[in-house]
């Protein structure tokens, strides 16, 4: 035999015999770790996990790849066809390597094709190769083949091409079933011919996207069709082929996008409780915390989509006309609004995609300063179909108009299982990411029920009790106004008399309530924040409110029914807990003193909507109208909102700007939309129910205590306003001590009230030390008669 021939014999004995080592090496993990047998057997793609209303709609997802996942007969043949003639027609002859491929792709050096099959494919997804020298790309092929003969002994072949189009990436797109959702607003089954040729064809590179690119995309869908037509199985003739390539290209594109959908904000928010969650339970498959990002959680939440609905229509329909106001208010007055703060539009230059940008390309931060005062062609927000316009101006100015755009938030929840239905946490999320639902704004005179809770509770305050004007001063600060009724100062809202509420019940006691009633934020101990001056979340505030139409329970709201992993099993299920705060009989009375703000003080614009049950609630507005506040139930439904800017010299400087107009209007859209909707199911209870114990009380005879509401003087708006600079000239006595003396010039004469019920160890001063007590009588003369001991209906 000659030398060369022993020489070739030698190459090609030794070159196999190096390939059967490689293979042997690459299958142990010399080369790098392995999928485990378990782990072919239970491929794991990361998946999306999926959150949905209470309803059954899909509100979002949270992902690192967007994917989800669907079955083999959930996709349709055309798809299947389309991928074996395009990417591996002989697929089901091989066992996972295609010699006659491979050969053929070494031979042409890849110009007509690789030789990569189908599970190849897969198997390179599983391993997540990425690129490298020579010698790292021949070990990874080493790998890829391994894995691809053991998917092929574990799989079917329909598995396998299941688990490729679950993998598959579409651009930013993952798996057949989003990338059939976003170019065709259709299922994968679902997809024609020349639609799956469409998506095929994006196989083999971005540049083939229908939408960026259509005429590159019509040329690979067309030659995906008359591959169908020319594989060893004939998926098409060529008529066929012909007839869809003739076809324009025709898609229904929708980019899924998570500024958009149901309740943003919400999930925004719901994602760091789910994170929390996710840390403290482990997932038993990887012996690790669950992964929100990977694990396909399905996540069922409180909210009712139709409900979320409402409350944006809102919104929508609410916002554009108060923000008139404040744009003529600013087109007039702004350069004196503006003046000693420019530095905040300043400091906002470094939050922006401009600043970070050019810092990145190391221009000096003067020079990327002055590029803020160079107007430029842009988009800015905008109270039409499209929520933004075309304009030109500076981004200092633009800036400046998005901080004069007035903020919102709405938020509802069912009072008795304290489920939350619906969430808004700002006017539009694309523009405006800060969460207002959570934030903590000045809360204005909504706190005011919390006070008049304790004085009839605690204090024996009815309805009728009669509460001096006049004036008070309080830790160096002086309050004064129209006294009246407690109806009657409840419903406008009179700061003098919840000033003279507070010095009686005590700063301690009132902080020791309110937090009884689920609001967890930490409340100063002054004395202003009996008139709003402290500042609490909406969502604690409407927990607070629960024990009214909740028959004197509070209820702790919650945002999710049930957690399931990606196979429909349980993870956990969610109930909310409820605790007696105060009795029946003092959340009826309270229900129906706040019915007398809608019916007959400052929230009288809630009439306006036709809303067909009982309801009550409460304004709030704090100083120069910073914000308005409105938070009002039905006996099924409680529902509050806010409405500000978030720098807060922006406001509305006007009277007439307070809760009543900036926040009512929206609660009643809201209500009036759910009450009209009859598959909602809300109506069935119409009234506040009044306990047996009140059934023959004379008081509540008198329907809707309209007697009471009326005595005594009215304010003209809600008067309901406390500042952050009360804080520091209203402080109590130390420890809460009682009061040593108090200032009382009062509007009404000193009544000899007889015996006053005795204070309350527990509070810190006499109710007759702080203010005279009376009755309002039939007796013309009107004579003082005994407050009643608290609980005495």
């Amino acid at each position: 035999m000659k030398r060369s021939v022993k020489i070739l014999w030698r190459v090609v004995i030794g070159g196999f015999l190096l390939l059967i080592l490689m293979f042997t090496l690459a299958n142990f993990g010399i080369f790098g770790k392995m999928p485990s047998l378990e782990q072919l057997q239970n491929p794991e793609a990361d998946l999306a996990s999926e959150i949905y209303s209470s309803d059954g709609v899909l509100m979002g997802k949270y992902y690192s790849e967007n994917r989800s996942e669907v079955k083999y007969n959930e996709i349709s043949p055309n798809v299947i066809n389309a991928l074996l003639a395009t990417e591996d027609e002989r697929f089901y002859e091989h066992s996972g390597i295609d010699a006659k491929a491979l050969v053929r792709a070494v031979g042409t050096l890849g110009r007509d094709g690789g030789g990569s099959t189908i599970t190849q494919q897969v198997a390179k997804m599983m391993l997540k190769q990425g690129r490298g020298n020579i010698v790292k790309r021949v070990i990874d092929k080493m790998k890829e083949w391994v894995v691809a003969v053991k998917l092929e002994r574990n799989f079917t072949k329909e598995e396998i091409v299941t688990l490729y189009l679950n993998r598959a990436p579409w651009g930013n797109v993952f798996g057949i079933r989003n990338a059939s959702r976003t170019y065709f607003q259709k299922e994968p089954k679902n997809l024609k011919i020349e639609e799956a040729a469409v998506l095929i064809g994006m196989l083999k590179g971005f540049i083939y996207n229908p939408i960026g690119y259509p005429k590159a995309s019509i040329d690979r869908r067309n030659t995906v069709i008359n591959q169908m037509a020319v594989c060893q199985q004939h998926f098409l003739t060529e008529a066929e082929a012909a007839r869809l390539k003739a076809k324009p290209l025709i898609t229904n594109y929708k980019k899924i996008d998570e500024d958009v959908g149901i309740a943003p904000y919400f999930r925004m928010v719901l994602a760091d409780k789910l994170k929390a969650w996710c840390k403290a339970h482990e997932n038993p498959k990887t012996g690790e915390p669950y992964n929100l990002y990977k694990d396909g959680l399905k996540i069922y939440t409180t909210i009712d989509s139709r409900m979320q609905q409402y409350a944006e229509e809102a919104v929508v329909q609410h916002m554009p006309v108060i923000q008139k106001k404040l744009d003529w208010i600013m087109k007039n007055n702004g350069a004196r609004i503006w003046k000693g703060h420019e530095k905040i539009v300043e400091d906002a230059f470094k939050f922006t995609d401009r600043w970070k940008s050019m810092k990145e390309d190391k221009i000096p931060e003067e020079d990327i300063k002055k590029t803020f005062y160079i107007p430029v062609k842009m988009k800015v927000f905008a109270w039409n179909a499209k929520r933004e316009k075309d304009t030109v101006m500076t981004p200092f100015d633009s800036i400046k108009y998005h901080k004069q755009i007035l903020q919102t938030n709405f938020a509802a929840m069912d009072p008795r299982s304290g489920e939350v239905k619906c969430w808004v946490g700002g006017i539009d999320f694309k523009w405006f990411k800060f969460e207002h639902v959570t934030q903590m704004r000045q809360v204005g005179s909504t706190f005011k029920p919390f006070i008049y809770t304790l004085a009839i509770d605690e204090a024996g305050y009815t309805p009728e009790t009669v509460i001096p004007g006049g004036a008070l001063t309080l830790g160096g600060k002086t309050i004064s106004g129209k006294g009246g009724t407690v109806a009657n100062c409840l419903a406008w809202s009179k700061n003098i008399a919840a000033w003279r509420l507070i010095g009686q019940i005590g700063v301690k006691r009132t902080i020791e309530f309110v937090q009884s009633c689920g609001i967890k934020t930490k409340i100063p101990p002054y004395y202003s924040i009996g008139l709003g001056a402290a500042e609490i979340p909406l969502m604690e505030m409407l927990q607070g409110f629960t024990m009214f139409p909740n028959k004197g329970l509070n209820t702790e709201p919650i945002y999710m029914n049930r957690i399931e992993d990606k196979s429909g099993n349980m993870l956990e299920e969610f109930i909310s807990t409820s605790k007696q705060v105060i009795s029946e009989t003092d959340a009826y009375t309270m229900s129906k003193l706040m019915q007398g703000v809608i019916q007959f003080g400052t929230a009288k614009v809630v009439n306006n909507y036709a809303i067909p049950v009982e309801k009550a609630g409460k304004t709030g507005t704090t100083t120069n109208n910073v914000d308005g506040w409105f938070i009002g139930f039905t006996p099924e439904l409680l529902a509050g909102t806010w409405v500000g800017c978030d720098d807060p010299f922006i406001r509305i400087y006007a009277n007439n700007a307070g809760g009543a107009e900036m926040s009512a209007p929206k609660w009643g859209i809201f209500m009036n939309k759910v009450y009209a909707d009859k598959k909602l199911d809300y109506g069935i209870v119409k009234t506040f129910e009044k306990p047996i114990e009140l059934s023959n009380d004379p008081v509540y005879a008198d329907v809707n205590f309209s007697k009471y509401f009326l005595e005594g003087d009215s304010a003209a708006i809600d008067e309901g306003n406390g500042t952050a600079d009360d804080f520091f000239d209203s402080k109590p006595p130390p420890d809460n001590k009682p009061i040593e003396k108090i200032e009382i010039e009062s509007q009404i004469p000193k009544a000899d009230t007889g015996k006053s019920k005795k204070a309350d160890p527990k509070k810190p001063d006499d109710p007759k030390a702080l203010l005279p007590v009376q009755k309002i009588t039939d007796d013309k003369n009107k004579k003082a008669v005994k407050p009643k001991p608290a609980n005495d209906y």
